[in-house]
């Protein structure tokens, strides 16, 4: 699926991007932009998309996004309702690897950065102490201003770039061409149409029709975009919503099987390990036991 390429605003006195926000959810659109993204997710759960990874995001969670790589946030279906019981709450913070000068990188004392930056072209997922730790720094950076808030983005990328904390997200990166407009709103059609009817029985024909191609037409667009087919992409959407579950730990495995779209027991336990390398009960040991 081709990302829509984003701008990222920045003000004019500003070198970088750090925000806090409170929305009712995340938005729908798959996206990359030129600027890093420090994304910490303070309220909110769902399914993230980065790359070609497909998870559950929860609160707590901070995630460092490369230049150029592709992402979205999309909830659950809860904060699409206009629920003043559902709200997400995040701090953002975006930056050009050049924000802090074209000839910063290039000192002696910054050599753990672009080595940073490279590991984030495949995605971050900030861990343990360093978690915590970065949490009250972008608490930091966005409740100052001026030298401060320069201050608070150079300890935040000092603390990743030393950190071993970092697990990698993406498996192998890919390069996205400029998506024109036509292509943005067909995928992110087929995005959020999946993502609403995931629980449901979703044929060739009828995401076909969504994207207004062929089935033949559609299944060859689509495994060229996302290295993937539909219908694995289907399965590892089920099977992340499949995961949020277990972990909750409100329904038993046979539910949960149906409530995510599969139509048997057997089928659910196969793909479920074939995405996630255990059983579900292993899943959900290994989860309930880390907590």
């Amino acid at each position: 699926m081709k990302p829509l390429f984003r701008k990222v605003p920045v003000k004019l006195e500003s070198s970088f991007t750090a925000r806090h926000d409170i929305m009712p959810n995340f938005g729908n659109i798959w996206h990359y932009h030129a600027e890093l993204e420090l994304h910490y997710t303070i309220r909110g759960e769902g399914v993230r998309f980065i790359g070609d990874n497909i998870s559950n995001f929860h609160p707590g969670e901070i995630i460092l996004v490369g230049e150029n790589l592709s992402h979205a946030w999309r909830c659950k279906e809860e904060y699409y309702q206009n629920n003043p019981d559902y709200e997400i709450e995040a701090i953002v913070i975006q930056f050009l690897p050049d924000c802090l000068g074209k000839t910063f990188l290039s000192i002696p004392e910054a050599y753990l950065i672009p080595k940073l930056y490279e590991k984030a072209k495949n995605g971050l997922k900030v861990k343990g102490q360093t978690q915590k730790e970065i949490a009250k720094l972008m608490k930091e950076c966005v409740e100052t201003d001026g030298l401060d808030r320069v201050i608070a983005l150079l300890k935040i990328l000092k603390t990743l770039a030393k950190s071993e904390e970092c697990d990698t997200i993406v498996k192998t990166q890919s390069a996205f061409l400029q998506s024109n407009e036509a292509d943005t709103i067909r995928l992110n059609n087929v995005f959020n149409y999946t993502h609403s009817n995931y629980k449901k029985d979703i044929s060739l024909e009828e995401i076909a029709n969504i994207s207004n191609l062929s089935v033949t037409s559609f299944c060859r667009y689509f495994k060229m975009m996302t290295k993937k087919t539909y219908y694995d992409f289907l399965i590892e959407i089920r099977i992340s919503h499949a995961c949020r579950l277990l972990v909750e730990n409100k329904l038993p495995t046979e539910v949960i099987c149906f409530e995510c779209g599969f139509n048997n027991v057997s089928n659910f336990y196969r793909h479920f390990k074939k995405v996630t390398g255990m059983t579900p009960l292993d899943y959900k040991k290994k989860y309930l036991n880390r907590n």
